[in-house]
């Protein structure tokens, strides 16, 4: 019996060590940019439903980490919501 328990605990203490925080993460957890992949939507200051997607209720454009965005494209849409807002189409 007590060998059995100190076999649960090994195979325990190898799992920790396969979790630990202090390895470097082998797991990629991150979602492609939805705008750059293929058949992706152009982004232009013109296509308000796509633009109202990556805008908040408040008005705000929402930021790449919460949308998965690339930085290059948030760049784009940024640009194109500001035009939008500009000509009063948002």
């Amino acid at each position: 019996m007590k060998n059995k328990r100190n076999n649960s605990n090994r195979s325990k203490s190898n799992n920790f060590s396969r979790l630990s925080i202090f390895q470097p993460n082998r797991y990629r957890f991150r979602k492609t940019c939805p705008l750059s992949s293929k058949g992706a939507p152009i982004v232009d200051y013109k296509n308000i439903k796509l633009l109202k997607r990556y805008v908040s209720e408040n008005g705000k454009i929402l930021p790449s980490r919460i949308t998965n965005i690339s930085q290059k494209k948030q760049r784009e849409l940024s640009l194109s919501i500001k035009r939008a807002r500009n000509l009063a189409l948002i």
